[in-house]
């Protein structure tokens, strides 16, 4: 007897990941296939997509799935990486990665039209680099709708996370009139459909190259930074994700959408739910800048969270915030220092968790649902004592992460596209 499972695809920038989940997302098999690093030129980022195909082939070569019987695929990818295609799905071009910079004429014409809610804006936007791209090919995809499009034999479909920085509206859930204004022709774009949607079933090639059932279902994925959320397990509207790397990033799965430019904030629409997110410039560089990692393993075994230090730091590794404040003149707080190393180092600790508190306050502040739960992902997550000053300063519980593979967010959407949402 098998086990059902789906598959989830995870295209990241230096490799492409697959996971293969059963219906309670218990990892069931996963395997993973390097991509070589994009082409760059003076700010330009192109990739040649024939090397997501041959990593994905060399992935399902590698992935064991004895005693699995797969139902389901979904796929994310890099947000804002797009290519030109023909009718047939041949790429026309290069692919233009997520933070390929465009050109100053197509970023000028966008900016003269568009309202300042939309994901569109900024020097990498990929309605700009549509607009380069827009007579090289009959249509133009993202890179998680080109190769659901090659499973699936249909290339006139994508999803309304990786539409969005496209200049997608999600509440009206259409292409808005304002991108004709740019001169743009909004049906190179594909259809959009809610991410988790069912689209087709592979195609019989694929299915015997691949060695997959003739009835997997195909089903809209998502953008990697939404499929990464997804992998945590949470599902309820109040369920935050905070990754704590090199800076702060926070998600916020919430009952309405938020739309606050000035901060960097846009929503991703989930079913009826949105996440939004914000990112703010503290986190490990704002410690990296003090203490070396032989210097965070002595001193964590005596960090203290149960006694405050009481000092109000704002750690930043140079001036300038943009979450939960917005002032590129914003100037770090770091004294005055104390003497003992492990007193300086936890109030380095207490201070980013007092940035993480505002941030997810300021969430709620601009409409979304208020923070409830929350997970934690990134380097930071290991350690215990962090994690218990900033419970105390959330006020909120802590929630077991259900995976830090993006594969696995993906995964879950598949499942949902067969009618079951875990």
């Amino acid at each position: 007897m098998t086990v059902d499972v789906v598959l989830g695809i995870d295209i990241g920038t230096s490799g492409l990941r697959i996971a293969a989940t059963d219906q309670a997302n218990a990892l069931k098999a996963m395997s993973v296939a390097p991509i070589a690093a994009p082409l760059g030129n003076g700010g330009r980022l192109w990739q040649d997509p024939t090397l997501w195909w041959d990593a994905l082939q060399a992935a399902f070569k590698s992935l064991d799935l004895t005693g699995l019987t797969v139902r389901a695929i979904a796929v994310d990818g890099t947000s804002g990486t797009i290519l030109p295609i023909d009718a047939d799905g041949t790429p026309r071009a290069l692919a233009s990665m997520y933070n390929d910079v465009c050109e100053a004429p197509q970023l000028a014409l966008i900016a003269a039209v568009a309202p300042r809610e939309t994901a569109a804006l900024g020097s990498t936007s990929p309605l700009a680099r549509a607009m380069e791209l827009s007579g090289k090919g009959t249509r133009i995809l993202h890179q998680a709708d080109w190769i659901m499009g090659r499973l699936a034999g249909r290339f006139d479909v994508t999803d309304e996370n990786n539409a969005l920085k496209s200049g997608y509206d999600p509440v009206a859930r259409q292409w808005p009139a304002w991108i004709r204004e740019t001169g743009f022709d909004t049906s190179l774009f594909p259809e959009v459909v809610p991410a988790g949607t069912r689209i087709g079933t592979i195609t019989p090639g694929m299915a015997a190259e691949l060695n997959l059932p003739a009835d997997t279902a195909i089903v809209t994925g998502t953008t990697d930074g939404c499929a990464a959320f997804l992998a945590s397990g949470a599902s309820e509207a109040g369920d935050g994700v905070t990754s704590l790397g090199t800076t702060l990033t926070l998600k916020l799965l919430s009952a309405k959408p938020v739309f606050a430019p000035d901060f960097g904030i846009y929503s991703h629409r989930i079913g009826d739910q949105w996440l939004a997110g914000g990112a703010s410039n503290t986190g490990g560089a704002a410690i990296a800048q003090f203490f070396s990692k032989d210097d965070l393993s002595r001193l964590t075994p005596q960090l203290d969270p149960d006694h405050p230090t009481g000092l109000d730091f704002y750690p930043l590794p140079k001036p300038g915030e943009r979450f939960p404040v917005n002032d590129p003149n914003f100037q770090p707080r770091l004294t005055p220092r104390p003497a003992d190393d492990r007193v300086f180092f936890q109030a380095l600790l207490e201070g980013i968790a007092r940035i993480e508190a505002e941030a997810y306050a300021k969430l709620g502040e601009l409409g979304a649902t208020p923070l409830a739960s929350i997970r934690t992902a990134g380097g930071g997550a290991a350690n215990a004592a962090w994690t218990r000053i900033r419970l105390r300063t959330l006020g909120v519980p802590e929630r077991p992460s259900l995976s830090e593979h993006a594969a696995v967010g993906t995964a879950r959407l598949a499942w949902r596209g067969l009618g079951h949402v875990n």
